[in-house]
């Protein structure tokens, strides 16, 4: 017995050190990703006095950041606008992007293959190269200063999506729309009945992907929506509050963790979903 109990204790040790050894470079990675989200949450709980000194842990913790946040900047009207943009942009591209993918994947014709080396090209190509042009015809309708400019074109399909779509979408076994069509189901039919529902995963890695960037993107509302306030999203609003509040740490820490945190309850949510629709993706060509 005692010889049992001694072995146990042997092999506990090692245990722990077997765990460290293997997921050493994970929790390293995982301290570097969440440390400056740490950061920011604890400076926004800081007074202007306490920020940028060698004070790492709130002393005496000010709450006070996050009523500034919600009095001296319209939140809820960058929220609606963000909300806005990333919520049509991601509907069209879903409407465009999802048949679109699905001939590419499933529908032999002539000229398929040039057209997709012309989406991977377009989804290469530096959005610097188009964006005078593209300005100008905007312009010439009379949608700058708005968030139109930026949510139109995904009706026409966004390159990266249909990309993503196509390589899941060459995973679903050709005989389950075979079937669909013995059973008199058109290419739509099939598509809706059959494709989609097996597709789920990929369509909501791309929706993720498209809403993210949406939510994010801080290039196109400079360009477009700068000269109107009314419509601004959080990413321009956040920068903006940030060139006239620079000194006041404390608040813009609390603005920048209520913009984060719709993203990251839409991650912890829909993550199982996404890394499966990653996962699956790219296994053919």
């Amino acid at each position: 017995m005692t010889t049992l109990v001694a072995r146990n204790t042997k092999k506990k040790p090692s245990r722990v050190l077997s765990w460290i050894a293997e997921h050493t470079l994970l929790v390293a990675l995982g301290v570097l990703f969440v440390g400056p989200i740490v950061f920011v949450l604890l400076t926004s709980f800081m007074s202007s006095t306490q920020t940028l000194t060698a004070s790492f842990w709130p002393a005496p913790w000010d709450f006070n950041n996050y009523g500034k946040a919600f009095t001296q900047v319209p939140l809820a009207l960058w929220f609606g606008n963000s909300a806005l943009y990333a919520t049509l942009a991601t509907l069209f591209m879903l409407v465009s992007s999802v048949p679109a993918a699905y001939v590419l994947a499933k529908i032999r014709f002539r000229g398929a293959n040039l057209i997709f080396l012309g989406i991977i090209v377009a989804m290469l190509l530096p959005p610097q190269v188009t964006v005078v042009p593209i300005y100008v015809m905007w312009a010439q309708l009379g949608l700058t200063g708005s968030l139109w400019p930026l949510i139109l074109p995904n009706i026409l399909g966004d390159a990266f999506s249909i990309f993503l779509l196509r390589q899941f979408f060459l995973t679903i076994p050709k005989e389950y729309s075979d079937a669909a069509r013995i059973d008199g189901n058109g290419e739509l039919g099939v598509l809706l009945r059959v494709v989609v529902p097996m597709a789920k995963p990929g369509i909501a890695a791309a929706a993720i992907f498209l809403f993210f960037h949406s939510w994010n993107d801080y290039f196109g509302p400079f360009l477009y929506t700068s000269e109107n306030p009314l419509a601004w999203p959080v990413s321009y609003g956040l920068a903006t509050f940030h060139g006239s509040h620079g000194t006041d740490w404390g608040t813009t820490m609390a603005v920048t963790m209520l913009v984060t945190l719709p993203v990251v309850v839409i991650f912890f949510f829909a993550q199982r979903t996404f890394v499966e629709g990653i996962t699956l993706t790219g296994v053919k060509g």
